[in-house]
């Protein structure tokens, strides 16, 4: 086992200072052949080393069989805990590949593991790294990745006439909109990344002639999935 950067991992988001950053939302699971050798990638959102520890365990349960268990992980931000196994693999054939393959698609809470059943013919040092590193890559294309955004609900309150210039103010800056409330007034919820609220609110007042009441409710983590908007946590800025 290797141990990369600081092991470390603060699960309090709301400390970890990114304004975005890439993960696994649903997991997967891929596979190769190579030279008769089977090599079953499976791909884990994890929170903590434990979790990880824990999945590990389980995977070598279930793969009682099988002849190499390689795994790598990514946890946390600024900085992340990296961590891999070759699993007695030759030395840096197959952890690393892994690592380098979560690396390139700059992931973070994410698990791969690559079981290895053994095929009877050697592979070689440059054979495992290709074998591994194929088998992460398709492990990580049945999963699903995200970008999960540090962003604050903003509630706009303004009149009906103001809607439409709203809703193209919010539309061009690619915000995300939820569904209006009608009573009086018109009422929208949306979903602005951090970075982009100071303009935004600038925006929304010039063309609504300083008419729109603008109220940052709450901050949270959102992301755009293949099932739709997800809030994965709010929280009220102290």
């Amino acid at each position: 086992m290797y141990i990369i950067g600081d092991s470390k991992y603060e699960k309090n988001e709301k400390e970890q200072q990114v304004e975005s950053y890439q993960t696994v939302y649903r997991g997967g699971m891929g596979e190769i052949i190579e030279k008769k050798s089977r090599f079953i990638a499976e791909v884990y959102p994890i929170e903590s080393e434990e979790q990880a520890a824990q999945i590990l365990e389980e995977t070598r349960k279930k793969y009682w069989d099988a002849r190499h268990h390689c795994w790598a992980y990514v946890l946390g931000r600024n900085p992340a805990a990296e961590r891999m196994s070759d699993d007695g693999e030759p030395a840096g054939t197959a952890g690393k590949p892994i690592l380098e393959v979560i690396r390139g698609r700059k992931l973070t809470d994410v698990l791969v593991i690559v079981t290895r059943y053994f095929g009877g013919t050697l592979l070689g040092t440059g054979g495992l790294v290709r074998a591994y590193t194929s088998a992460a890559i398709d492990g990580l294309e049945h999963s699903e990745s995200i970008t999960r955004i540090h962003g604050i609900k903003l509630l706009i309150r303004a009149e009906y006439t103001d809607l439409g210039k709203i809703q193209y103010l919010l539309a061009s800056r690619d915000v995300i909109q939820l569904d209006p409330v009608y009573t009086d007034k018109v009422e929208l919820m949306a979903l602005v990344p951090v970075e982009q609220m100071k303009g935004l609110k600038a925006d929304l007042m010039e063309g609504t002639n300083g008419q729109a009441v603008l109220d940052e409710t709450l901050q949270c983590w959102f992301a755009q999935t293949e099932d739709g908007i997800r809030i994965f946590s709010e929280w009220v800025e102290e």
